[in-house]
């Protein structure tokens, strides 16, 4: 009789033999403090006793409403082993939407860790919307969608596919036995399937970023050093904070030897300086959506500089793309540009409310093969090596005096300026143009850098009709959502709250100087 190696079995199966194998080892360090496997295994255990204790049907899941920490970690465990689906959304999202979430997803008990009483129950006044029979006995998370444009959409995922996900990047990144992986994101981030549930399924050590602190820049520079962290995976924001930390000390990170950024446009300034930082790592982009996963990955080649524009790269193992052409509606092959569609090994099945599918999750669109695609909305162009490079998304494109513009690629110009660390662009209702473009911008400590300045910068770059109406410049960072993602929604009430506002003097192009993208 043969035995499965460790590292090829899935989540559960993988922490179970951790456990057995290397009970002494540490699985997590949180605040300075260790958990061993055999530890988290036993707060695991006193969990699945309470799950068992609520006598539920089999499949129903449960709510998890908890901070990142090590009891939270053990709570998400002991449902797994349990079999017992959970609905794991921010914390920071509104008590009356996560009620609602709770209730859509057929959540009879919303749990916090350790037995303490969660802060609430799910809405009585919301149907249920359980998934089919056999879906839910596979089914083992329920992340949820940013929300950043709507009611977020919860999105669940097989256990099948998270363990086909944690074997790649086990494997992609070298995590096992003696591998030390830093956690910034929060555990209802999906790129947790990573540097948590990988990193425990194959024996490494996970230091845990406490979301009370994740702002402080000199917190996450001392965690790295202290505790000789091998792999840093983290939204770009996080990137900047050890940046500006490390500048003022003049550290460095060569213990690392992967970095990965995702989640977001890095700004320049802070992708300039990743080789500094973490001189011996190779440096990756990582690309992908809550409801496909992990897509598409990129290394960059540290011995070019400056660097270009960072591509969102080529698709993972397994994962099939697709550029359709928004006019002809053809598959794009060769280099061109156009819609992007996805299908993965680690994707979801379709949104817990199909009403919300609308046509995200497709057959291919010419009925070429029977597989599920996933229409990503982002546009991307593919050049000449294959590689793919993100141009906009088909939500992001708007209308100001008749001409098409993107904010996003507004966005990506406003950030490649030297003294902006990020921004965000929205598109706001006007009587005479249709549609009027407002900016918020972070400045880099120290800039004393102008709205003046930055709508030159613009006018250098982008069509007249892109170029902001009105440019809001602040030296905090801008307003998040939940997901740590900028608020766009929040930037027509920034200038309340700054001292730099610059609105355009200048008369709107006429519709004839005008330059469609």
């Amino acid at each position: 009789m043969t035995t499965t190696p460790a590292l090829e079995l899935g989540l559960l199966g993988g922490f179970l033999t951790q456990v057995r194998d290397r009970p002494h080892a540490t699985a997590l360090l949180f605040n300075g403090e260790e958990t061993t496997y055999r530890a988290l295994y036993e707060l695991a255990g006193r969990e699945r006793e309470r799950l068992a204790r609520l006598s539920l049907p089999p499949h129903t899941p449960v709510g998890i409403l908890a901070d990142k920490s090590p009891a939270t970690v053990a709570l998400v465990l002991a449902c797994l082993l349990a079999h017992r689906p959970l609905l794991l959304p921010s914390p920071a999202l509104a008590d009356t939407l996560l009620a609602d979430l709770f209730a859509q997803a057929g959540c009879t008990h919303v749990l916090a860790p350790g037995g303490e009483p969660a802060r609430l129950a799910p809405s009585p006044d919301t149907p249920a919307q359980p998934l089919p029979a056999d879906e839910a006995a596979d089914t083992a998370l329920m992340l949820t969608t940013s929300g950043s444009t709507s009611l977020p959409k919860i999105v669940p995922l097989g256990l099948d596919a998270v363990d086909r996900f944690t074997r790649w990047a086990g494997h992609t990144f070298d995590i096992g036995p003696g591998r030390t992986v830093l956690n910034y994101a929060p555990l209802n981030f999906d790129l947790c399937l990573l540097d948590v549930w990988t990193t425990l399924a194959r024996g490494g050590r996970v230091v845990l970023v406490d979301p009370a602190l994740a702002a402080h820049g000199r917190h996450l520079r001392d965690l790295v050093l202290r505790h000789d962290v091998d792999i840093v995976q983290a939204v770009p924001m996080a990137f900047g904070l050890l940046q500006d930390a490390a500048a003022k000390t003049a550290d460095t990170f060569p213990g690392v030897d992967h970095v990965v950024f995702t989640g977001d446009a890095i700004p320049d300034r802070t992708l300039a300086a990743l080789p500094v930082l973490f001189p011996t790592a190779r440096i990756h982009n990582i690309y992908g959506c809550t409801e496909t996963n992990d897509s598409f990955i990129h290394e960059l080649d540290t011995t070019t500089t400056p660097f270009p524009p960072v591509p969102i790269g080529r698709p993972l193992p397994g994962v099939h793309a697709l550029v359709l052409d928004p006019d002809t509606r053809r598959p794009v092959e060769g280099p061109g540009s156009g819609e992007l569609y996805v299908s993965t090994p680690f994707q979801t099945r379709g949104y817990l409310d199909r009403t919300r599918h609308a046509d995200k999750f497709t057959a291919h669109p010419l009925g070429l093969d029977d597989r599920r695609w996933f229409r990503t909305g982002d546009l991307v162009r593919r050049d000449a090596a294959g590689t793919l490079h993100l141009t906009g998304r088909t939500d992001f494109q708007v209308k100001v005096r008749g001409v098409a513009v993107n904010t996003a690629e507004i966005e990506r110009v406003l950030q490649e300026h030297p003294d902006v660390l990020e921004a965000g662009v929205a598109a706001l209702p006007d009587p005479i143009a249709g549609r009027k473009l407002i900016a918020g911008v972070q400045r880099a400590p120290g800039s004393t850098l102008t709205g003046l300045q930055l709508r030159t910068h613009c006018a250098r770059h982008l069509p007249r009709a892109a170029v902001p109406h009105q440019l809001t410049l602040t030296d905090t960072p801008l307003p998040k959502t939940a997901t740590g993602k900028v608020d766009r929604r929040a930037l027509d009430r920034l200038d309340q709250l700054t001292t730099t506002t610059a609105h355009a003097t200048a008369p709107a192009a006429p519709l004839a100087e005008g330059i469609p993208s």
